[in-house]
């Protein structure tokens, strides 16, 4: 697939409407991985589709090679493959231009410096922030963030390249980007804006003060399942187009993305694609962390152990929809969410998606990175049902899951390949004290909760169930 071939591609296959040659740069992406090929760059093929051309983007591995190596021969273009009862594809055109940030960091800081560039976006993932997972503090003390501010010409970290920029451009007198972020992070703008006033700050303290008044990092919540894409998807959605595509993305039909609406230099209008822009993101956030990501993460955890290769494969298991079902249910309590707000039709409509038997999305795949998900995605649940007086049985197996899940083997016996960034420290702990020594990581737990009796007395009861019966017997006899 190229510029070249689009015109070969069957009928009834959408392709980039406008001239790709014309756009103009108006967002840099950090972290061009699959979530952001299916949702971000979607939503503004839709604008530039509309007539738009400011927002064409230039979009960066911080890591991998591979994204850009794949792409660039297709002059950037790629395929959403939207999997359900009936297939559709679409080729997107939105991205312009790839760049692998470790190669060459003065021409992504150039990028991002361009006046043109009026958004820099980020999925990035959680661990990325070079942040304290139960603080939101920055970890001042991480190698990235200790290089970047001996090297900040030629950084490693996300706050140092955002950093970077924002200096070039204050120094040239260009208005600062804004800086949306697009991951799972509770208030998420607030958050990145947060560890990267600090970072400024560090740096020199009238940076500091420029970031900290006049850098905007609007919140956002994101919703779309983007499982990883496998040799048969690639050969598949070849197939369909009759042109061979070597990276396509796959996703489900449903999307959602809400968005603080505070642009100062203008963004797209993303709302043709059905984007929400409000003015206070965080009902829709908590609502999404709670009820979506941390059913998933339970999911993923629990039904990894009992050998459940994806999601799906966990659903077919009419006991862990059931406790998926009451793990939401469990959260609901907590939620503050604007009236008119349906909560019990979000929840079923999570649970029908969850059963997509087209999405084979891996267990494995969402089980990455626990230690900086479990405290937006499960532990904010249970402070807030503790300070209520409320059980917290359901999200307690959840974490014993993930402690069970990091200890590094299942219950065939066979090895986990753990992926998290604590993985060398979580290893010791299981190794020498047990599991549930990891109740006492307090970059994890923080200290409120392992001093609770309650909570302490929780998790530990579930994973002495979950130890003696399993997870497929553990999840029947739990409730709150």
């Amino acid at each position: 697939m190229s510029q070249v071939t689009l015109g070969q591609l069957p009928e009834g296959i959408a392709r980039p409407g406008y001239d790709r040659a014309a756009l103009a740069t108006g967002i840099v992406h950090l972290g061009v991985g699959a979530f952001h090929r299916a949702h971000q760059a979607a939503y503004t093929e839709a604008v530039l589709n509309a007539g738009d051309p400011r927002w064409g983007i230039t979009a960066a591995s911080l890591r991998s090679a591979d994204t850009r190596d794949a792409l660039t021969p297709q002059d950037a273009l790629y395929s959403l493959e939207l999997r359900s009862e009936q297939d559709r594809q679409q080729v997107i055109g939105a991205i312009t231009r790839l760049l692998v940030a470790p190669e060459n960091p003065a021409a992504l800081i150039a990028a991002m410096t361009d006046p043109a560039v009026k958004i820099v976006s980020l999925t990035v993932t959680e661990k990325a922030y070079c942040r304290d997972a139960a603080s939101g503090d920055l970890l001042e003390g991480d190698p990235l963030v200790r290089h970047d501010l001996a090297n900040p010409a030629a950084p490693r970290s996300v706050p140092g390249y955002l950093v970077a920029a924002l200096a070039q451009r204050r120094q040239a007198g260009i208005a600062p980007f804004t800086v949306l972020c697009c991951d799972n992070l509770p208030s998420n703008g607030r958050a990145v804006h947060q560890v990267i006033s600090r970072f400024a700050t560090m740096r020199n303290a009238g940076l500091g003060d420029f970031v900290r008044n006049e850098v905007t990092c609007p919140d956002t919540m994101v919703d779309r399942i983007v499982p990883a894409t496998t040799v048969a998807d690639r050969a598949r959605v070849s197939a369909a187009l009759g042109l061979q595509d070597t990276w396509p993305v796959i996703g489900e039909p449903f999307a959602q993305w809400v968005i603080e609406d505070h642009f100062p230099l203008g963004r797209p209008e993303w709302e043709i694609a059905g984007a929400t822009l409000v003015r206070d993101v965080a009902p829709f956030e908590a609502m999404k962390l709670r009820l979506l990501n941390a059913s998933h993460s339970a999911l993923a955890f629990l039904g990894y152990l009992a050998g459940d290769e994806t999601v799906a494969d966990a659903m077919r298991d009419a006991g862990f929809a059931a406790f998926a079902e009451r793990l939401m249910r469990a959260a609901m309590p907590t939620l503050a969410l604007p009236t008119g707000t349906d909560v019990d039709a979000y929840a079923r409509s999570l649970l029908s998606r969850f059963r997509n038997p087209a999405l084979r999305h891996r267990t494995w795949q969402i089980a990455m990175d626990g230690s900086q998900k479990l405290p937006q995605r499960l532990l904010a649940t249970m402070r807030d049902r503790l300070a209520q007086g409320q059980t917290i049985a359901c999200h307690a197996l959840a974490v014993a899951g993930w402690m069970r899940y990091v200890a590094g083997t299942d219950e065939a016996g066979k090895p986990i390949d753990v992926r998290d960034p604590l993985v060398a420290e979580l290893a010791r702990i299981c190794a020498t004290s047990g599991p549930t020594a990891l109740l006492d990581v307090g970059a994890i737990f923080g200290t409120d909760l392992p001093a609770d009796p309650r909570f302490r007395a929780a998790v530990t009861t579930a994973f002495d169930r979950l130890t003696r019966l399993g997870a497929r017997r553990a999840v029947l006899e739990t409730a709150d």
